[in-house]
């Protein structure tokens, strides 16, 4: 019973893990690969070019999208909390 509840509880902080990267890293990801393909195309190689539009979307995602992850976390964590005494027999 005990080692049913762990795996739930892992892959509930998995997927959790998942629903809070995934709105900062899939912009960050498309960012990379439009900058990737310009500096091919261009053949300018200053890392520079590829670290500052990336850092400034992550800046703007985590303005955009923090307080919601923040809620999630917070959430999965109230819940992992309540849960505590029932394991405890």
């Amino acid at each position: 019973m005990e080692a049913d509840y762990f795996i739930g509880v892992a892959q509930q902080a998995l997927w959790i893990l998942a629903l809070a990267a995934a709105p900062i890293l899939i912009p960050v990801l498309v960012v990379g690969v439009l900058l990737g393909m310009v500096q091919a195309a261009t053949s300018i190689n200053e890392q520079t070019l590829s670290f500052v539009p990336k850092l400034i979307v992550t800046a703007i995602c985590l303005a955009i999208f923090g307080g919601s992850i923040l809620v999630l976390l917070t959430d999965f964590t109230r819940d992992l909390y309540a849960q505590i005494p029932a394991l405890v027999h």
